[in-house]
């Protein structure tokens, strides 16, 4: 006599209560202008892309929410794996000045973004922001819809993609296609930088298998 066994009955899960929910998103270094037309980089934890429209969501309390209110010009940079250490000098840094109350605790107030992390600007060519020379992928981009979220803590940004700049050794030779084989993204998983792994397959859509 066979005895099947469910694979549900076989799994426990836990209703669990984390403080977040960043369950494996890229990291973004969004540059934006100041007033004083300098510019701002700030590691953004939360983007995903439809089409040609590339949706952040942002701290309200944050410089680049103060600086796309007025100016929606931006570039959205994707640093690879490899440039954590970059992103995470980043981290506890605020353009803000005067600090907002609620970050004061960990939170320092640098004017020089770029030179704090390491990293070189790029002029743009479509924006005011410079991209990030360091990074593999840039997306030149102009906000079109700036809101608060359902819950009234965070800035929702759809923003139109107008250029895209990628490394060529991350580039299918010949083609306007990235190479996911060659690129590596630095994703954000609960607090803690990954890369990605082995690739497992491909969509029935990639115009660039794979095995």
């Amino acid at each position: 006599m066979t005895t099947t066994t469910s694979s549900s009955a076989a799994t426990e899960h836990l209703t669990i209560s984390p403080k977040v929910l960043y369950f494996g998103t890229p990291v973004v270094l969004l540059s934006t202008e100041n007033d004083d037309a300098s510019a701002n980089l700030a590691p953004i934890s939360s983007a995903w892309a439809l089409g040609h429209v590339v949706v952040l969501g942002l701290g309200r309390d944050g410089q680049s929410a103060d600086n796309l209110a007025s100016r929606p010009e931006m570039v959205i940079n994707f640093p690879a794996a490899h440039q954590w250490e970059a992103v995470e000098r980043l981290a506890p840094l605020t353009g803000r000045h005067p600090v907002p109350v609620q970050k004061r605790d960990r939170f320092r107030h640098e004017p020089a973004k770029f030179e704090a992390a390491g990293l070189h600007p790029q002029p743009s060519q479509h924006v005011r922001p410079p991209r990030v020379a360091d990074c593999p992928l840039q997306l030149e981009a102009r906000a079109a819809h700036v809101r608060a979220d359902a819950g009234g803590d965070f800035l929702i940004v759809e923003a139109h993609v107008l250029a895209v700049h990628a490394d060529a050794s991350i580039v299918v030779p010949g083609t306007n296609h990235v190479d996911p084989k060659s690129w590596n993204p630095l994703i954000y998983n609960f607090r803690h930088y990954f890369g990605l792994g082995d690739q497992l397959g491909h969509s029935f859509r990639s115009e660039t298998p794979t095995v």
